[in-house]
């Protein structure tokens, strides 16, 4: 059996350490990472391969919801917390379970056993379907110490800079630490395309474009020639 890997996101350091020690137990899952807040998972998930998060509620700054909101293609989730009343949001977020504290390893098998089923049929499914996602309007990207809201709408384009990636929207510059090749697979691909090995750009902000070139805004855009094919399918097939 292929191993689930597994991130915990609580700030809680004793039901963290309760859900690492359940984890510890079952020999199909592997623990990549524990994290006390949404930045620090943020960071795993990009670099790490996640699976499955055990993902609190209620965590400062940026609840589990909104964290998994942010993310365009989320790993399977099942939440925790010790607040029933979030129970109906969770289940709106398409999760696998949800898992009241304190959590017994009983009810934790129950909850790892709907995500191996569910697990399993993803990977009967990888040849050419797309994985399923939860579709959203935004992402949260880290800049400095703190994460920030980008709305997908505002993108204009992408430009990589080494370890970072410069995030052009219509109000500003956002420059984060990133690896393109993450942004590229987490931005929705009907609504983005890469380019160039150092741009991404929003569809609907390209202006007019040539054999070599995008033009968003006053900027011109180069269209790298690993690239070329797959841009001008995309855009000429907006052509009336």
């Amino acid at each position: 059996m292929k191993k689930i890997n597994c991130l915990i996101v609580d700030d809680e350091p004793l039901a963290a350490n309760v859900l690492e020690k359940y984890v510890n137990r079952l020999d199909h899952l592997n623990l990549v990472g524990k994290a006390g807040n949404a930045i620090e998972a943020f960071n795993l998930i990009n670099t790490e391969r996640v699976d499955l998060m055990f993902l609190d509620i209620k965590m400062p700054q940026i609840t589990g919801i909104e964290f998994i909101k942010s993310l365009n293609k989320p790993p399977a989730v099942i939440f925790t917390t010790a607040y029933r009343d979030f129970a109906l949001e969770g289940f709106e977020m398409s999760a696998i379970d949800y898992l009241l504290k304190p959590i017994s390893f009983e009810r934790f098998m129950k909850a790892v056993g709907k995500m191996s089923n569910h697990h399993n049929n993803e990977i009967a499914a990888t040849s050419g379907a797309n994985k399923p996602s939860i579709s959203n309007e935004y992402i949260f990207v880290r800049e400095d110490k703190r994460m920030k809201k980008v709305m997908l709408a505002d993108i204009l384009f992408v430009e990589s800079i080494k370890d970072y990636v410069k995030i052009i929207t219509q109000g500003g510059t956002v420059l984060t630490y990133l690896k393109m090749n993450y942004l590229e697979k987490n931005l929705p691909d009907n609504q983005f395309v890469r380019v160039h090995k150092s741009f991404i750009v929003r569809i609907d902000a390209i202006q007019g474009y040539s054999a070599t070139e995008a033009e968003v805004g006053d900027v011109v855009i180069p269209i790298g020639r690993h690239y070329k094919q797959k841009v001008h399918h995309v855009l000429d097939d907006l052509i009336l």
